[in-house]
């Protein structure tokens, strides 16, 4: 119901589209292919995310929460397929992060509370060769997008004289700082390479057939 009246406002539903034809456009530029078996592995890791999403250590009060590496499908998506395929992962992830656990207090909040920064998460395309910067880039981006929102849109909850720019930022730090060691330490562990070179077969069956072959 809420999602509803959100997406029924002329300006939220111009900005979401808006955003939607950039990052459309972007993937046109960047020439990125965006075919079935791209599509399935994409939207495969995207159910991940929201999967990880669920398994909260710890959730804020005024939004935000840190999770079981949830953010790091949405990494995985923007280090194999590219910027444009990641941001629009992004961009699908937050609205469905919005109908899931929606808090709203105006209508260009909701972009800077769940489009934009997990469309962030889509800029670790741009290191794809340094993981562990491209991890840093896309949450630093996040935090960016929060961090504005929250003194903005949420100054008032801070506590009588403490500033709105210092509250967003220790409160958004709190949770964002946590979920970027928890993704670098997932992104150490386990076999990133590996599972990158796997998802690449499978996107691009002919270096499937190449992979066995050699084997």
């Amino acid at each position: 119901m809420i999602l509803l009246e959100i997406l029924t406002q002329p300006t939220v539903a111009f900005a979401l589209f808006g955003v939607l034809c950039l990052v459309v456009g972007l993937m046109h530029i960047r020439h990125e292919k965006f075919n079935t078996r791209t599509l399935v592995m994409a939207a495969l890791l995207l159910a991940l995310a929201v999967v990880l999403q669920q398994l909260r250590l710890f959730h804020m009060p005024q939004g935000g929460s840190v999770t079981a590496g949830a953010m790091l499908p949405l990494l995985l998506i923007g280090y194999r397929f590219g910027v444009g395929t990641g941001l629009l992962a992004g961009f699908t992830y937050g609205i469905i992060n919005m109908v899931q656990d929606p808090f709203i207090l105006h209508p260009v909040q909701v972009l800077f509370d769940y489009p934009l920064p997990f469309m962030a998460m889509g800029l670790a395309g741009l290191c794809r060769k340094h993981i562990y910067a491209g991890a840093a880039l896309a949450f630093g981006a996040r935090f960016l997008c929060h961090f504005i929102s929250g003194f903005v849109f949420f100054g008032s909850y801070a506590p009588e004289g403490v500033s709105p720019v210092y509250y967003s930022l220790v409160f958004n730090a709190t949770y964002l700082v946590p979920e970027l060691i928890i993704c670098c330490l997932l992104l150490k562990v386990l076999p990133v390479q590996k599972l990158l070179e796997s998802i690449d077969r499978h996107s691009h069956p002919q270096e499937e057939l190449r992979h066995i072959q050699q084997s």
